[in-house]
């Protein structure tokens, strides 16, 4: 499930965690303000699985066992959070912007966010097109732009008095770049680094970084990072965890949830079309076709080891799947994604299912960031390194082990989860 376990326990996880965040935007700032409103008894964890899910009962009498008491987790009163953006403002106004959260709950706890301030982002407008940001690191290589990140982690967990730290990606979508060359070998890419290679992606920097520094870095966005093989290498001599990729949060999560049950039943599948609209930072990005290009691959491939031809026959083998996305800014951060499946039942005859989901796209994506966070941490301290697949359950686009196909049915990804939670209760 990971590339290699170092470890037949599990150090403690006393002390205070870092959860650093590249992008304190929407998505980050949810995180963020939610995890301090429970600590103050303000809200409760919903969507967490760490939090509020169970492994299973030795009995079908008893409930299981809650996985944060099953598990050793760092508790959430032992977090203490930054990150880097392309603006300035502190948590506080970074999340009144975002306009996600209501103003009574931000006021509760607006103090702790005011106190969170963002370190200058390493950023490349050739990636995001569509964003322009005032806060950003001026190095004069991409391998400086990297020590300058390291620099960062350093300071921040001396100044934090922190143990450890775990890394989530949460800004924007990068333009879809393809591998070449450089990205398969570790020289190489560090030359790339050092001669200011336009195929190195900032998500790229901020993991060399992290992995150099000893981190677990978890990639939230379709960017290529985690997956990247000279990457994946040095995260296994360093013995680092990475995941990744593209939170799946909405009309994906749907989908991974419908299409096993549409295959077991053998219902047939002419095509799925699906669109989106929301207004939010992300989906003024997503408005580039480069960085549309990155996501529609991610959302994309959900469905193609669900429906494999070659385990259903012909049966889904013509079905034609398109993903689009459309930005409109009165919706804010209020997604809303809209599915129409043309299926075919007994005999051939046609029939229709609608789907429309109304959703909040920070409100799905920050307990998934929680999770994350947690989970990586643990596998961390168990000596875990290198590709988590068994945290495929959180990603659209689940980097696998070179050559592996990823697994994208929920309900086998859960397996998957809970099996590893289940050999890491088991040493610890």
């Amino acid at each position: 499930m990971s590339a290699r376990s170092q470890r037949n326990d599990i150090e403690s996880p006393d002390g205070e965690l870092a959860v650093l965040l590249p992008g304190l935007g929407a998505v980050g700032t949810t995180v963020i303000a939610g995890v301090l409103a429970i600590r103050e008894g303000l809200a409760e964890p919903i969507g967490s699985l760490t939090q509020m899910g169970r492994l299973e009962a030795l009995s079908s009498r008893d409930r299981g066992p809650l996985i944060r008491e099953a598990l050793p987790l760092a508790d959430l009163d032992d977090i203490v959070f930054g990150g880097w953006d392309i603006f300035s403002d502190n948590c506080y106004e970074a999340a009144e912007r975002a306009d996600v959260l209501e103003d009574a709950q931000l006021e509760a706890i607006r103090e702790p966010l005011e106190a969170i301030e963002p370190m200058e982002a390493v950023f490349d407008p050739s990636y995001v097109r569509n964003l322009e940001g005032d806060h950003i690191k001026d190095p004069d290589t991409k391998m400086e732009a990297a020590d300058m990140l390291t620099a960062d982690i350093h300071r921040f967990l001396e100044r934090h008095d922190a143990d450890r730290a775990v890394s989530i990606w949460c800004g924007s979508t990068e333009c879809h770049r393809s591998f070449q060359s450089i990205h398969h070998d570790l020289e190489a890419l560090e030359a790339g680094l050092r001669d200011n290679h336009d195929a190195i992606s900032p998500t790229m920097i901020y993991a060399y970084a992290h992995i150099r520094a000893g981190v677990p870095f978890i990639n939230g966005a379709p960017n290529h990072s985690t997956n990247c093989p000279a990457l994946i290498d040095l995260a296994e001599r360093e013995g680092v965890p990475l995941a990744g990729r593209d939170l799946k949060t909405g009309q994906t999560l749907l989908k991974t949830i419908l299409a096993p049950g549409l295959a077991a039943r053998k219902i047939g599948l002419e095509g799925w079309y699906s669109t989106n609209i929301l207004g939010n930072r992300d989906g003024a990005v997503l408005d580039d076709p480069g960085s549309f290009e990155s996501k529609e691959e991610s959302k994309l491939s959900v469905l193609d080891s669900i429906l494999e031809p070659e385990r259903h026959e012909e049966l889904y083998d013509d079905a034609d799947h398109q993903v689009h996305i459309h930005y409109y800014p009165p919706r804010g951060d209020n997604k809303e994604a809209w599915d129409n499946l043309d299926l075919t039942g007994w005999m051939g005859y046609p029939m229709q299912l609608k789907i429309d989901f109304l959703c909040r796209d920070s409100i799905l994506a920050a307990p998934l960031v929680l999770d994350l966070a947690l989970l990586g941490d643990l596998a961390r301290r168990a000596g875990e390194s290198g590709l988590q697949e068994w945290l495929s359950f959180y990603f659209k686009s689940p980097d696998v082990p070179d050559g592996q196909p990823p697994v994208h049915d929920l309900f086998a990804q859960h397996d998957l989860l809970v099996d590893q939670m289940n050999r890491f209760q088991e040493v610890s």
